[in-house]
């Protein structure tokens, strides 16, 4: 493969590679678990950037692994909640003193149950549906919880030993409840509204706290708790955290919610608010220019991720149909040649450029950094 100016991504492998080896030097054995089940773990000596926690090695899986993908619409969904609820859990568990490991509290069982509906499975935390119609159901008790995403933070003791440090929670929530009217007929959608979502959310929030309490492993570390509005079963970008709260150690309850301003955005956007016109003219200046000079690319797709009204990141998936190595490369080196001109240099700004055959080049320049990483895979 040819590498050209990629040399920090090449890094950052190395950095990975180091991460996941158990036999680097440097990386560091401790003990984690209670007395009566002692297990030596590793803690890597790099961390990839102030961005991402260090995970303990070996990784322990999620007691309720799998249930992401089955109970969540689309995969940018399954990806998000999980990223999401990382990136706000830094608001309570700083990177620089807790790693990060899968949830080890809730078992698949358990997660199974509280998903279901009070009167059909053993506290089930979606409203019951006893006696009523489908249309009734959908207007008066839709599904709200679609999934329970746990994560555990833990720190390092002074006697090298890791122990919980915290717990968050991510709640994922459906906007739209579909429902069929009758067996095997047309599938229905019925919106659900932004304030009634909050307001069920929160209650399942406080009524998961209570029992997470309930537990003596559980009685005295933070517990963060996020509510996820995933979006519809057609949607092509993830949804976002609305708002979270923290019951601190020892906390009866859970205190504030805060409000999180996050989106993603599809561009070309049809419908442009004041804080996406800039970028949306952008995009499409970006992609007429494209189509100028390669006609035979097929639609570009961006993806916009804002915090608090302001774009942080953006992602161009670019479809090709070139035939020809050199046609690729040199449409490879247009479109880096175009970011300049097109996009602000204060954000992320990624671009996949794909074929039939797979992925073709990774084009990725970072925040006020004039000149673009390119990587063709091919070569």
């Amino acid at each position: 493969m040819k590498w050209t100016r990629f040399l920090p991504l090449v890094a950052a492998t190395m950095l990975m590679t180091a991460c996941a080896s158990p036999q680097k030097p440097g990386d560091e054995e401790v003990v984690q678990g209670a007395e009566k089940k002692v297990e030596t773990t590793k803690i890597p000596s790099i961390q990839l950037s102030d961005e991402y926690y260090k995970t303990l090695i070996p990784v322990k899986e999620s007691a309720s692994r799998g249930l992401v993908v089955t109970n969540l619409y689309t995969k940018y969904d399954t990806r998000e909640v999980e990223t999401g609820l990382m990136r706000l859990s830094q608001r309570e568990y700083p990177t620089s003193d807790y790693f990060i490991q899968e949830g080890q509290y809730l078992a698949k069982g358990t997660v199974q149950n509280w998903l279901g509906r009070s009167n059909k499975t053993e506290e089930g935390l979606n409203p019951s549906d006893e006696g009523l119609t489908p249309e009734q159901r959908a207007m008066q008790a839709p599904m709200y919880l679609a999934h329970i995403v746990e994560q555990n933070y833990l720190t390092k003791t002074k006697d090298d030993k890791v122990t919980l440090g915290g717990i968050s929670i991510g709640l994922a929530l459906n906007s739209v409840y579909y429902y069929q009217k009758e067996q095997y007929g047309e599938y229905y959608e019925q919106p659900i509204d932004d304030s009634k979502l909050r307001e069920e959310g929160r209650k399942i929030a406080d009524e998961i706290y209570k029992r997470l309490r309930g537990r003596d492993e559980l009685k005295n570390v933070p517990i963060v708790i996020g509510l996820y509005k995933q979006k519809a079963n057609n949607d092509i970008i993830p949804g976002a955290y609305m708002s979270y709260s923290v019951g601190k150690a020892d906390a009866k309850g859970l205190g504030e919610w805060t409000d999180i301003e996050e989106e993603y955005v599809l561009f070309p956007a049809t419908d442009v608010n004041d804080e996406h016109r800039a970028i949306n003219t952008s995009f499409d200046n970006f992609k007429r220019d494209v189509n100028k000079y390669f006609s035979n690319t097929t639609s570009v797709i961006g993806r916009g991720f804002y915090q608090n009204k302001e774009i942080k990141k953006l992602s161009l998936e670019i479809p090709i149909q070139f035939f020809g190595e050199t046609e690729t490369v040199g449409f490879t080196q247009f479109v880096a040649s175009e970011i300049a001109k097109h996009f602000p240099n204060n954000i992320l700004l990624e671009i996949s450029i794909n074929s039939m055959d797979g992925p073709e080049a990774l084009i990725v320049r970072k925040p006020d950094e004039k000149v673009p990483f390119v990587h063709m895979y091919n070569e």
